[in-house]
C-alpha cells in the first residue's frame, strides 16, 4: 500500500500575498540561473538552499494525526570527505552491520570513544575553514546515517505522510527506501518532505548523508561550537486526507476596548472552536470578543481547536498587539521593558540537543530570576521552547539562522548578505523562521539575524517578513542606519552613550531618532561579572526610549571533558579557536546559577523596596509592565547585628503597574541595646505558580534602622616585649627584624603583607579588540603580580609597634609607602594600616588590603556583613546584610576558567574556626574578605577547575577596597566610580584569638 502527501497554498484573499520563499522576481532569478547554474557546484556548495522540500509551515505541538518519532540509535559511518564514500548505503538491501551507532538527535563529534567520530571545535568570529564562498575544503567530515523502521500498528492507510527534520548541521541529503527525496541547508531550520507514496508497512529504510561543511556554513558563523549531526527531532507525520498544510492564528488585542479580534486562516476550510469564549466560527472569519490579553507577566492563553479535513489541531491563543507608537515599543498599550537574556541552546553533554525537561528547567530558572524576555541567539530555537515561553510568559525576539561575522575580518569583502546570489538562501531562512513560529504569542519581534554587516539581502528579508506578518516589528542590530528595522538595537554601548540615546541626542539618521532603543546584547557574563548592571537598569528606568536589554548570555558552553571537567576552545585539539570566550553565561555548564545571575535577579526585580519619606515606613514601587501586586505577599524581618529578632506579614495594597505606595512598618521588636538594626522587607509569591512555589522570593529591600556600632576599643595598651629575635605584643608575635607577624594566639601566620594583586578576571583581561584599556595585561606589564617589600623601620614604643615599609614592583619607580601600627590590650591586637602612593601610578589597583596565611584547619567561616554570595564594587546589589556561615571550600565560585572570585562585602565581623581554635577579625569600618586554600599565583596559573589543588595554608585577604569588575571581556570597562585609583588610604582591624 502507499501513502501520499501534498502541500496546498492558502486561497487567494485569505491574507496578504505570500511570496514563495524560494522565488525571486523573474528577471533576477533568470539572471542567477544563467550566471551560476546549479550544475556548476556540488549540491552542498551551491547557492540554492534546498531541493525537494515542502514549503515551510506552522509547527503543531497538538494534533490527533498520527506521528512516529524516529529518534534512537541509528547506524552510522564517518568519512573524511564529502565524496569519500558512495551512496550504495541508501539502497534498502544495504548491509550496515559493520557500522557503528550514534544517537539521533545528537552530534556525532560528542559520541563514540576516544574521538573516533572527530572532535568539537569552537570559534567566535573566524571561520574554521578558508573563506572561499561558496566552497568548502575537501576535508569535510561526512556522516552517513541509516534508520530502519516499521509503521506502527494502526497507522492510517488513508491520506499522506510527511518526513520532518527539525535541525541538521550543516546540511542533509535524504533518501527513503532507495528514492532520493532531496536536500537542504539551514542547520537550525525545519525541513519536510512528502513521502506518502514511498512508505511501506514494514522495513522502511531512511538514509541521510550529512556534511559538516556546506555553503550554508558561511551563513552560520554564530559564536558557538561547530557540532555536526542530526541534532533535533526526526519525525514521520501522517497527513489525513484533506488536512490543512498550514494555518495562521491572528489574535490581536484592543487595550482601549478590552477586546480581542480572532481570525484563523487556513489553506482548507475548517472550523475554529474556543469553548471558554463561546466561539465556533469558520476559518477565515473574524470575530471580536472581550478577552484578557497575553503578556509575559500574565500569560493568558485560551485553549482552542482547529478542525479541518479530518484533523484536529490544538490551539493555544494569546491575544496581544505589539507595535511602535511615538517612538516607544508597546504591547497592549503598555511600554515593554525587556529584562532579558540571550539564549543559545546548549547542554554540556549533548551540545545543542536538548530534551523538553532541560528546556523547561531553563524557562523556570529564568522566571525565578525575574527574567521576562529571551532573544533566541542566533537562530530559531527548538519549537518546544517557544511553547514554554507561551505558557510561562516570556517576551521573545525570534532570530533567523543567519550570521556572517567572519567576513568582518576581511573588511566585509564577499559578505553574502550583499551578494544577490545568496538572496534565495536568505529569503528561505526568513520564511522558515516566520512560518514555523508565527502562531506563538510570545514572539514579539522578528530578528533578521546577527552580525552580518549590511547588504541588500537584509532588506529583501525585511520586506518579505513585513509582507507576510505585519503584526510584529522587525529587529536587526548590525546596521546603525536602521533602514530595514522598527527598533534601534545595539550591542555593548557604554552607559554614557545609553543615556545620550535615551535623551535622543545621539544624532544619526533622522528616522533612527524616532525608533525605540534596546540593547540586544549587553553585560557580557564571562567569568566573574558582569559589572555595571545596576547603572544600566537605572538608565532603562529613567528614559522611556531605552527599553531594556538582553544579557549575553544564558549559559556557559563548557563541554564535558575527561581531564578538565569542562572544556572550552582549544581543549579538543582545535588548531583555530577562541579559548574560553564560549564560557560567558549566567549559568555554569551544569545549570547552576552563577553570582552574575543572582545579581541580575536583584537588579531587575519588578518590585523596588526602599526607605519611605516618613520615619518607620517603606516605599514599595511596582515596576511591572502589566501586573499589579495582588499576586505577592509581603513580609518583614527585623535584624539586630545580623540576627533576626522578629518577623511578620506586611500589609501592602495591590499597587497597579507603574505606581508606588508608602506603607508603615510595625514598631521594632525588642532587641539588644546598641545593636545595628535593619529592616528586611521581602516580596514573595502569595500562591504557587507553574514556575515556583508559594513563598518564592521575587524581591527584597533592606532599610537601615540604626547605624553600625564600631568595635569596642581596646583597653590600656601593653608594651611590645623582646624575646630573642621576636617581639611579643599581646596575642601577636612579630619578627623583630622585619616586623612581620609570625603568629596570632598560637595560630601560625605566614606571607603577611600589603596586597594589591588579584588573579585577573575575564573582564580584567578585556577584549582583544580593545587593547588600550585592558587592565589585566597592563597590571602584569607593570609588575603588580610580583610586588616587592622593603622594611624601612621597626619602631617599638611604650604603646605598641610601628612598622614602616615600601611596596613596589620591580623595574618601576612608583610604589606604596605602608605603615603598620600594632597595639594590644593583652587579649586582642589592633592593626592600623596607612598607605600613601609614591610616584606616578599609571593604572588603578586590583585591590588594597593585607594578606596573611593561616593554618588550613581553619575551614569554617562565619561573618556579619554582606552575603551570602560573592560581591564586588559594581556587583554588590544582591548582597544583603546578615549573619552568614560557610566552609572555605564553599566560598569559592567555580568559574570554568579560574580567576578572582569569592569576595564578601561590607564585613563588620569575621570568624574563622577549626577544631578548638579560631580567629575573630573586626573592622573599624566595613571591609572585604576572601579566603581560599591556594595563592593568587596558583589561581592565576590555573586554566581549569581541576588545576586548583588545595594546599595546607589558608590565604586570607582583608581588603579596604577592591577594583570593580565591569564587562570588558566584550563590553564597557569599570565605571569611574568603581575604579580603585592609587590614593592615600587608611583602615584598621582588630584580631582576637578564640577558643571553643
Amino acid at each position: 500500500m502507499g501513502w501520499k502527501a501534498s502541500r496546498k497554498r492558502l486561497p487567494a484573499g485569505v491574507h496578504a500575498p505570500r511570496p514563495s520563499p524560494h522565488s525571486l522576481s523573474p528577471p533576477l532569478s533568470s539572471r542567477l540561473r544563467r550566471e551560476h547554474p546549479v550544475t556548476d557546484l556540488p549540491w552542498y556548495t551551491s547557492f540554492a538552499p534546498e531541493r525537494g522540500t515542502l514549503p515551510p509551515r506552522a509547527w503543531t505541538a497538538e494534533s490527533d494525526a498520527a506521528r512516529l518519532p524516529l529518534g534512537g540509535d541509528w547506524a552510522f559511518r564517518l568519512s573524511p570527505a564529502a565524496d569519500a564514500a558512495d551512496t550504495s548505503f541508501t539502497e534498502p538491501g544495504f548491509d550496515a552491520g559493520a557500522w557503528r551507532t550514534v544517537a539521533v538527535p545528537g552530534h556525532w563529534v560528542l559520541q563514540g570513544k576516544d574521538a573516533e567520530f572527530g572532535r568539537p571545535a569552537y570559534t567566535n568570529v573566524a571561520y574554521p575553514f578558508p573563506v572561499d564562498p561558496p566552497h568548502v575544503p575537501d576535508e569535510n567530515p561526512t556522516g552517513d546515517h541509516l534508520r530502519r523502521f516499521d509503521l506502527p500498528d494502526g497507522w492510517p492507510a488513508e491520506g499522506g505522510a510527511v518526513l520532518r527534520f527539525d535541525g541538521v548541521e550543516s546540511c542533509a541529503r535524504v533518501w527513503l527506501n532507495g528514492t532520493e527525496l532531496g536536500w537542504f541547508k539551514g542547520s537550525r531550520l525545519a525541513h519536510e518532505f512528502a513521502v506518502g507514496e514511498l512508505l511501506r508497512e514494514r522495513d522502511n529504510v531512511l538514509a541521510v548523508r550529512v556534511h559538516q561543511w556546506s555553503s550554508g556554513s558561511y551563513l552560520e558563523d554564530q559564536d558557538q561550537w561547530w557540532l555536526p549531526g542530526i541534532f533535533r527531532d526526526v519525525t514521520l507525520l501522517h497527513r489525513p486526507e484533506g488536512a490543512p498544510d498550514d494555518f495562521f492564528v491572528h489574535a490581536s488585542y484592543d487595550h482601549v476596548a478590552g477586546s480581542g479580534e480572532l481570525r484563523v486562516d487556513c489553506d482548507v476550510p475548517g472550523r475554529v472552536r474556543v469553548p471558554e469564549l463561546g466561539l465556533d466560527l469558520a476559518t477565515g472569519e473574524s470575530v471580536t470578543v472581550p478577552v484578557e490579553p497575553w503578556s509575559a507577566e500574565v500569560p493568558r492563553l485560551y485553549e482552542g481547536q482547529l478542525t479541518a479535513g479530518g484533523e484536529r489541531i490544538g490551539l493555544r491563543i494569546g491575544f496581544r498587539s505589539v507595535y511602535v507608537e511615538d517612538g516607544v515599543l508597546k504591547a497592549n498599550g503598555r511600554r515593554i521593558l525587556f529584562r532579558g537574556v540571550n539564549r543559545h541552546e546548549f547542554h554540556p553533554e549533548t551540545g545543542r540537543t536538548l530534551d523538553r525537561e532541560t528546556m523547561r528547567a531553563d524557562v523556570e530558572l529564568m522566571k525565578r530570576h525575574n527574567i521576562n524576555a529571551v532573544r533566541t541567539s542566533h537562530y530559531p530555537p527548538h519549537p518546544a521552547f517557544l511553547d514554554l515561553c507561551d505558557s510561562y510568559g516570556l517576551w521573545v525576539i525570534d532570530e533567523g539562522d543567519l550570521e556572517t561575522h567572519g567576513f568582518e575580518e576581511l573588511g566585509w569583502r564577499g559578505n553574502p548578505v550583499d551578494d544577490e546570489r545568496w538572496t534565495p538562501a536568505l529569503l528561505d531562512r526568513a520564511a522558515r523562521l516566520v512560518e514555523r513560529d508565527k502562531n506563538h504569542p510570545s514572539v514579539v519581534l522578528w530578528s533578521l539575524g546577527n552580525e552580518c554587516g549590511t547588504g541588500a539581502g537584509l532588506g529583501a528579508m525585511a520586506r518579505w517578513i513585513r509582507d507576510r506578518d505585519p503584526s510584529r516589528p522587525v529587529h536587526y542590530e548590525g546596521d546603525r542606519s536602521c533602514p530595514d528595522v522598527d527598533v534601534y538595537s545595539r550591542m555593548y554601548p557604554p552607559h554614557a552613550e545609553v543615556a545620550e540615546i535615551g535623551r535622543r541626542e545621539d544624532g544619526g539618521p533622522e528616522h533612527r531618532g524616532e525608533l525605540p532603543f534596546l540593547l540586544c546584547e549587553y553585560a557580557h557574563a564571562m567569568g566573574n561579572g558582569p559589572g555595571g548592571l545596576s547603572e544600566y537598569q537605572r538608565l532603562f528606568e529613567t528614559y522611556e526610549r531605552c527599553q531594556g536589554g538582553f544579557v549575553w548570555e544564558w549559559i556557559d558552553h563548557g563541554l564535558v571533558h575527561p581531564v578538565h571537567g569542562y572544556g572550552y576552545g582549544g581543549d579538543f585539539g582545535e588548531e583555530l579557536h577562541d579559548g574560553n570566550f564560549v564560557c560567558d553565561g549566567l549559568l555554569f555548564p551544569d545549570r547552576t546559577p552563577s553570582p552574575g545571575l543572582v545579581e541580575y535577579k536583584k537588579v531587575i526585580e519588578p518590585v523596588r523596596i526602599a526607605p519611605g519619606a516618613r520615619p518607620g515606613s517603606a516605599l514599595v514601587a511596582n515596576l511591572h509592565d502589566v501586573a499589579d501586586l495582588s499576586g505577592l505577599a509581603f513580609r518583614w524581618e527585623f535584624l539586630a547585628d545580623g540576627r533576626m529578632v522578629g518577623e511578620g506579614p506586611l500589609d501592602v495594597p495591590p499597587v497597579p503597574a507603574g505606581e508606588r505606595v508608602e506603607v508603615a512598618l510595625p514598631e521594632p521588636p525588642p532587641h539588644p541595646a546598641g545593636a545595628e538594626t535593619v529592616w528586611t522587607v521581602r516580596a514573595v509569591l502569595a500562591a504557587s505558580t507553574v514556575w515556583a512555589p508559594a513563598g518564592h522570593e521575587v524581591a527584597w529591600g533592606q532599610l537601615p534602622d540604626s547605624p553600625a556600632r564600631p568595635p569596642a576599643s581596646l583597653g590600656a595598651g601593653v608594651r611590645a616585649v623582646v624575646e630573642g629575635d621576636r617581639f611579643v605584643l599581646g596575642p601577636v608575635v612579630l619578627d623583630a627584624r622585619t616586623g612581620t607577624p609570625l603568629c596570632v594566639g598560637g595560630l601560625a601566620v605566614s606571607g603577611f603583607g600589603l596586597d594589591v594583586w588579584r588573579a585577573p578576571t575575564d573582564n580584567d583581561e578585556g577584549a582583544p579588540w580593545q587593547p588600550d584599556t585592558r587592565h589585566g595585561p597592563l597590571w602584569r606589564t607593570l609588575g603588580l603580580h610580583r610586588m616587592r617589600h622593603r622594611t624601612v623601620a621597626v619602631e617599638p614604643d611604650t604603646e605598641g609597634l610601628t612598622v614602616r615599609t615600601r611596596v613596589a614592583p620591580a623595574a618601576r619607580d612608583f610604589g606604596l609607602a605602608v605603615t603598620y601600627r600594632w597595639t594590644s590590650d593583652g587579649t586582642a591586637a589592633r592593626l592600623a594600616v596607612s598607605v600613601v602612593p609614591e610616584g606616578p601610578w599609571p593604572a588603578p589597583l586590583p585591590r588594597l588590603g593585607v594578606r596573611l596565611g593561616l593554618p588550613a584547619a581553619l575551614d569554617r567561616v562565619e561573618w556579619y556583613g554582606g552575603g551570602p554570595g560573592e560581591a564586588y564594587p559594581d556587583t554588590r546589589a544582591a548582597a544583603r546584610l546578615g549573619l552568614w556561615k560557610s566552609t572555605v571550600a564553599a566560598l569559592q565560585t567555580p568559574y570554568v576558567r579560574p580567576q578572582e572570585n569569592g569576595a564578601r562585602v561590607d564585613t563588620r565581623r569575621l570568624e574563622l574556626t577549626g577544631g578548638d581554635t579560631g580567629l575573630r577579625i573586626e573592622g573599624e569600618s566595613a571591609f572585604w574578605f576572601t579566603a581560599r586554600r591556594w595563592t593568587h599565583a596558583e589561581l592565576d596559573a590555573a586554566g581549569h577547575r581541576p588545576d586548583l589543588k588545595p594546599g595546607d595554608t589558608l590565604w586570607l585577604n582583608l581588603d579596604h577596597a577592591l577594583h570593580g569588575i565591569g564587562s570588558h571581556s566584550c563590553g564597557p570597562g569599570v565605571l569611574p566610580e568603581h575604579r580603585l585609583e592609587a590614593s592615600p588610604a587608611s583602615f584598621a582591624l582588630i584580631l582576637t584569638p578564640t577558643s571553643r
